[in-house]
């Protein structure tokens, strides 16, 4: 009997062995499997990545060569036809040296980012927290602004500006963000403010405040990803914002970066193509600049608001 028991006790541990061996292989065959799929994955990624950077790094590479070297050899490598000159001559080429344009730029976008972070956050603090007659129609038709092309009230607005003497100026671009007339920014605030605690409006208003302090007090400092996400995309959108400016400014002083690359771009004479590609370059710094200090709470902000 005690050698039967002795056997099956083995029997069994045979068993119990083969079956976590069994299930050991198992593992590791989903785990290689795993493996394999995330490197294809990622294998895939990095493919389709380098496929979108070509462009970028093209004209990265163009702007060290030569005009007519530039489509002749449209490789990465400037190789022997390699030159700095496109820089020097891109920057005086023009009627203003290319500072003037880029300083043009950066006052058209820090105003107009300015001017949406206050406008659009006030519009947003209405919407979501005041209650008034035609809340509800009102909101619905800053949501329908969204689905209008620009280029719909393009001639109404000009002859508006024309009329109070703004053309060729810098308000035609900054006055409108002032008055909230981007209704994507305030959707976007208007959903991260309906996220945060009404208590603490009442506790704020306990403590005697009104709306105003409630507002720059309590909701300015905790939307503070939905602000930075609003002057991210001010700042992109507006600094390659080349239609309003090419319509609104029309002497060369007052030109903004895209207008004057555009002017690199003659019809009747040969296109300076090195020193367009170098200025775009330099160009394009700003902007992946703000970007990347600001990519945190891009991603918060948009994490944050619903929008998916």
């Amino acid at each position: 009997m005690a050698i039967d028991e002795t056997g099956t006790r083995a029997r069994v541990r045979d068993g119990r062995g083969d079956r976590d061996d069994e299930r050991a292989r198992r593992r590791e065959a989903a785990e290689r499997s795993e493996r394999i799929r995330k490197f294809f994955i990622h294998a895939g990624l990095i493919v389709f990545g380098l496929v979108m950077l070509y462009p970028l790094l093209w004209m990265v590479a163009s702007s060290f060569k030569p005009t007519d070297a530039i489509f002749r050899d449209p490789g990465l490598w400037p190789g022997a036809d390699f030159t700095g000159g496109n820089y020097p001559e891109g920057w005086t080429s023009l009627e203003f040296p290319f500072h003037h344009y880029i300083i043009n730029s950066v006052i058209v976008v820090g105003a107009s980012v300015v001017g949406n972070l206050i406008g659009c956050s006030m519009a947003a603090y209405a919407f979501a927290r005041l209650e008034f007659f035609g809340k509800k129609l009102f909101f619905a038709v800053m949501l329908m602004t969204i689905m209008l092309p620009v280029h719909v009230v393009i001639v109404p607005q000009y002859i508006l500006f024309s009329n109070l003497g703004w053309i060729n100026t810098f308000l035609p671009l900054i006055v409108p963000k002032l008055l909230a007339t981007d209704g994507f920014f305030i959707f976007l605030m208007v959903q991260f403010i309906r996220g945060l605690p009404r208590d603490l409006d009442e506790a704020a208003r306990i403590d005697g405040c009104g709306h105003v302090r409630i507002f720059w007090r309590i909701i300015m400092p905790l939307s503070l990803p939905a602000l930075a996400t609003t002057a991210i995309f001010t700042f992109i959108w507006t600094w390659n914002d080349f239609f309003a400016q090419l319509i609104f400014l029309t002497s060369p002083d007052m030109y903004t970066v895209p207008v004057a690359l555009r002017t690199f771009v003659d019809s009747t004479t040969q296109t300076s193509w090195g020193p367009l590609l170098a200025m775009s370059v330099v160009a394009l710094g700003p902007v992946f600049g703000f970007f990347l200090a600001g990519q945190r709470y891009l991603v918060r902000g948009i994490a944050t608001t619903g929008i998916k």
